[in-house]
């Protein structure tokens, strides 16, 4: 079996000093297998390590966190198929979550599960997202 790690560059703007989790825990941003791009989960923390206090930034942050990882592929939002979305306190935040989610992700929309959970790695997290992409048939990988 083939597989690629994505390497996420030590000055992406978007992880900023985050970066540093992948190795601390030991797991990468993303790895491609068969022509799909599984993306771990991400969450609203910031490219200066702290936590956006609000569901809709956390939201934003996740989302553009799996936007910047696409790139880094050569793919946008739209190559997602499969989303699976973490959610703590969800009848509470799903509106807000919802707002950034359709300002953010346009049609062709990708499968999406809706989870609560009870909590997340660290105290003030609301959000985490993981994600599936495809590569465009004519790129094979």
């Amino acid at each position: 079996m083939t597989t690629y790690t994505v390497e996420i560059p030590e000055d992406s703007a978007v992880f900023g000093k985050t970066t540093s989790a992948f190795s601390s825990f030991g797991y990468s941003a993303a790895v491609r297998s068969h022509g799909q791009l599984f993306i771990a989960g991400t969450i609203g923390r910031r490219a200066d390590g702290t936590i956006a206090e609000t569901v809709e930034e956390q939201t934003e942050i996740a989302i553009r966190r799996i936007e910047e990882i696409l790139r880094l592929e050569n793919l946008d939002l739209t190559a997602l198929i499969d989303v699976t979305s973490y959610h703590v306190d969800i009848r509470e935040n799903m509106s807000g979550f919802l707002e950034a989610k359709q300002r953010l992700i346009k049609a062709p929309y990708p499968a999406w599960t809706i989870i609560g959970v009870s909590g997340l790695a660290s105290p003030g997290l609301l959000v985490e997202i993981r994600a599936i992409a495809t590569y465009p048939d004519t790129a094979s990988r």
